[in-house]
């Protein structure tokens, strides 16, 4: 079977409709308005539904969350979460809880940002925050353990008062 060529004229032949249809469309783009951000103090808005870095939370009494369910920990595809269980102190109002962590590690540089750490909390003590931001150094500074992961996830106000005895 044989296939014909097509004839291309003068100006095909030149490529300059290719040039110029380029031209064009750089032309287009010139008019637009410029948008710079002063970054560490404005930050630009997070479209969608943006995952971010998981920190671990307190609730309103200022007390931790994590009872060491360690379901976080086993969920995790790329095993960035590494728990320690230890017990409660039991002066607290939630000594009814056996168990909280007493290691609470979260490797930044392994975590992918999945989200079903949280998804498989019971106690919602894991919340993936919009930090974005993370830097450091070295990387054993991006092993988070749990107080850097308290201090950036705060307090998380819910009305569940599921452990308190008083």
């Amino acid at each position: 079977m044989i296939v014909s060529r097509p004839k291309l004229s003068f100006w095909e032949k030149s490529y300059l409709p290719q040039i110029f249809s380029g031209l064009w469309l750089t032309l287009k783009h010139i008019p637009q308005k410029k948008v710079t951000l002063q970054y560490p103090e404005q930050r630009p808005k997070l479209l969608g539904k943006y995952r971010g870095a998981p920190t671990l939370v307190k609730n309103p009494f200022n007390e931790v969350k994590c009872v060491s369910c360690q379901l976080c920990e086993f969920i995790c595809p790329p095993k960035a979460i590494r728990i320690t269980p230890g017990h409660r102190n039991p002066a607290s109002t939630d000594a009814n809880v056996e168990k909280e962590p007493q290691e609470f590690v979260i490797d930044m540089l392994r975590c992918i940002y999945c989200g079903l750490c949280e998804e498989v909390c019971p106690e919602e003590a894991i919340i993936l925050q919009k930090h974005y931001a993370l830097t450091a150094y070295q990387r054993s500074d991006l092993s988070l353990p749990k107080q850097k992961l308290l201090e950036m996830g705060g307090i998380h106000n819910d009305t569940i008062r599921k452990w308190k005895t008083k």
